[in-house]
């Protein structure tokens, strides 16, 4: 614990420091976190008489080192970040305490003056002698000066804090000691005492001694008034807190720096930020734009994962130092957020441009190869950039739009920057909100399906309907299945929702078939690809036939080229499954993209869905695309070979069906036939078909 004297045995200070030691331990573990202990801890060793620096220092140290193994606690950036709250509040509380203790020390001599002015003759010699053995042998740095500022007495301890002989202070002037560094504050205060505006004031003020060193003090300057109330002297007393500040200095740079880089760390970085973004009437200037490039290791977790952790931090270690390199001037900061996450601030940024010009050279800058102990790695990274006016804006949302921004530039492909966008970031919010509220319009039945006819070419008879689903937004009103399927699909959704169409129309289907009997129409549902691939696919269909009671024969499923194509072998084994069981199997869209015609043959499926946008070359019987016509003939013939039937889709004119009808395809789909619409507008077809 140092060297100070501590009245006390070995045992009695062993039981004290292990009742120190557990609560240091709880301030650490606390959940969350709370360093009360701690800084109790740092006071009580002061009222124990710890007071030496070098017992502080030596705590500091003894729980920055030992701390975590001497508890068997795995290293971690958490438990680092907690080690070094607990040195922090150490310290707090123990200069508070010291500070304390020296101010009422300092009262004390203050009281002693003035208790030797008021003092009779002999009252007055003793205090006089008493207050000569204080100021000989305190330990604070006492000096006085006349109502003019020379200085005329200084004490050993005073003399040594300045770095000076008696001699060389006997005659200076006060403001000899001014420092280029002072503030204003220190040299106002004082000119106020020597006016008599005020009897005293206290300031932290650092001086330079005559090698170049400094010290920095704790400096109490009182007016000592005579009988008459007139200004007699100066009386300056201060507290040598050199290496109290630099133990302060050493933990704050610690607490903004990463330990790995070195560079700035998150803290220091939103301090900085939120220091651009303060608006002072006085300076602000409505043309002030801050600049965020905000930057990620693409692949980094791979190389992390593959040669271990030592080479990650290495590599972190070598792209830290080349960004230091590359970013240098008084209006940029470059920061570790954490991970391989790197964020630059350029402050009274001159626009955009500017910006655009700092995440190339980066770009550039890590192009080069890093070599890691005998591993050359090829390092990328991608940009979010970010610039924009400092009026109006706070930290989280510039942090909140620099990760948005990052987050499109990898997806955009990596090695490369993007912009924020406005329009952008404001369309992906709504969609996250619409995405957001979905499960709870599932539950209150927003949803409903409307059903479009598929009709024979032939006699115009409607065959089947396909299921559509809609959402009838509150606040949006219709939206139509591109607005929210995607993010059915992105969230997972889409299963629930597809169980909820899936029974919805089987409801529909059954309703029709007891209608309308072996003349109902099938009906048809599309299935996402994570419906597919849901194990409970099969179980699904079979409760919702059995409940419903409709025939498997009238329900059909459509999956999309693409999904069906790249079937792993247990989703294809439900599709078998179910079309063991009578459900039909289509393929939707397709033509569209790319299909192994070998393995077609085997797949499971009914029915081809030709893509609609091969109907657009047919749509004037006049002006006939041949090689839209020859792709069509073509797909038709290939299902038929392949024993299926076909469904043309988009079919939005007279020549279009007339077309498909000439080149053999079965049944066609498209708003020349009818639009999507409610049960009853399908109903009707089929009640005009009867008659």
């Amino acid at each position: 614990m140092g060297t100070s004297y501590v009245p006390m045995t070995g045992a009695e200070v062993e039981e004290l420091l292990e009742g120190y030691t557990d609560r240091l331990v709880e301030a650490l573990l606390s959940e969350p976190q709370d360093t009360d202990g701690a800084r109790q801890v740092g006071a009580e060793l002061v009222s124990v008489h710890f007071t030496g620096a070098e017992s502080l220092a030596r705590t500091i140290q003894s729980v920055g080192e030992r701390m975590l193994s001497t508890f068997g606690i795995p290293e971690s950036g958490e438990m680092r970040t907690r080690v070094s709250a607990v040195q922090s509040a150490i310290s707090a509380g123990f200069m508070q305490a010291a500070r304390k203790r020296t101010l009422d020390e300092q009262e004390a001599i203050r009281q002693a003056v003035l208790d030797a002015r008021d003092s009779v003759e002999q009252a007055l010699r003793t205090s006089e002698a008493r207050f000569r053995a204080i100021f000989a042998e305190a330990a604070i740095g006492i000096g006085i000066a006349d109502t003019e500022g020379r200085i005329m007495e200084a004490n050993a301890s005073l003399r040594r804090i300045l770095g000076r002989t008696s001699e060389e202070l006997r005659g200076l002037m006060v403001y000899d000691l001014v420092d280029p560094e002072d503030n204003d504050t220190v040299w106002r205060v004082y000119e106020e005492l020597v006016r008599g505006e005020r009897e005293q004031y206290r300031v932290e003020k650092h001086f330079t001694r005559p090698d170049g060193s400094k010290s920095w003090t704790e400096l109490i300057v009182s007016l000592v008034r005579g009988e008459d109330g007139m200004p007699l002297y100066q009386v300056a007393m201060m507290e040598d807190v050199t290496d109290r500040k630099m133990l302060q200095d050493r933990l704050r740079h610690q607490a903004l720096h990463d330990p790995l880089t070195g560079l700035p760390n998150r803290a220091l970085f939103l301090e900085r930020l939120t220091e651009a973004l303060r608006e002072d009437p006085e300076t602000t200037d409505e043309t002030d734009r801050v600049a965020l490039c905000y930057m990620d290791l693409d692949g980094f977790k791979v190389i992390n994962d593959s040669l271990g952790h030592h080479v990650g931090d290495d590599l972190l270690v070598t792209v830290a130092e080349r960004l230091a390199t590359a970013v240098q001037g008084e209006d940029r900061l470059v920061a570790r957020m954490g991970g391989d996450e790197f964020v630059i601030l350029i402050q009274g940024s001159r626009g955009t441009q500017q910006a655009i010009d700092v995440a190339d050279h980066v770009l550039e800058t890590l192009s080069a190869p890093i070599r890691v102990g005998n591993q050359e790695l090829a390092v990328s990274a991608s940009i979010g950039i970010l610039e924009r006016p400092t009026a109006g804006q706070t930290p989280a949302e510039l942090m909140r739009d620099a990760d948005v921004t990052l987050y499109w530039a990898k997806a955009e492909g990596k090695n490369q920057w993007a912009l924020f966008d406005t329009e952008r970031n404001a369309s992906e919010v709504a969609q996250f909100r619409l995405s957001a509220t979905m499960p709870a319009a599932l539950e209150r039945e927003e949803f409903y399906v409307d059903y479009q006819p598929l009709v024979e070419l032939g006699e115009y008879g409607v065959s089947g309907v396909e299921a559509l689903v809609r959402w009838w937004h509150p606040e949006l009103g219709r939206l139509g299945p591109d607005r929210f399927i995607g993010l059915a699909e992105e969230t997972g959704m889409i299963v629930s929702l597809g169980r909820w169409v899936l029974r919805r129309a089987c409801e529909q289907a059954k309703a029709w078939q007891d209608e309308f009997g072996r003349d109902a129409p099938f009906m048809s549902v599309n299935l996402a690809v994570r419906q597919s691939r849901d194990p409970n696919l099969v179980s699904d269909v079979t409760e919702i036939l059995e409940q419903t009671g409709l025939d498997p024969a009238k329900l059909q499923l459509e999956l999309t080229e693409s999904a069906i194509m790249g079937t792993a072998d247990e989703p294809l084994e439900a599709l078998r499954t179910l079309s063991r069981m009578g459900v039909r199997i289509a393929i939707d869209d397709f033509g569209t993209g790319y299909s192994n015609l070998a393995y077609l043959r085997h797949l499971p499926v009914h029915e081809l869905k030709i893509a609609g946008s091969f109907m657009e070359g047919l749509a004037d019987s006049e002006h006939i695309d041949p090689v839209d016509a020859r792709i069509v003939s073509t797909l038709v013939d290939l299902a038929h070979t392949l024993g299926l039937t076909v469904t043309a889709e988009g079919v939005e004119t007279h020549a279009q069906a007339k077309r498909m009808s000439e080149i053999g395809c079965e049944t066609g789909q498209g708003w020349f036939f009818a639009k999507p619409g409610p049960p009853d507008s399908v109903r009707g077809l089929l009640t005009a078909k009867e008659r």
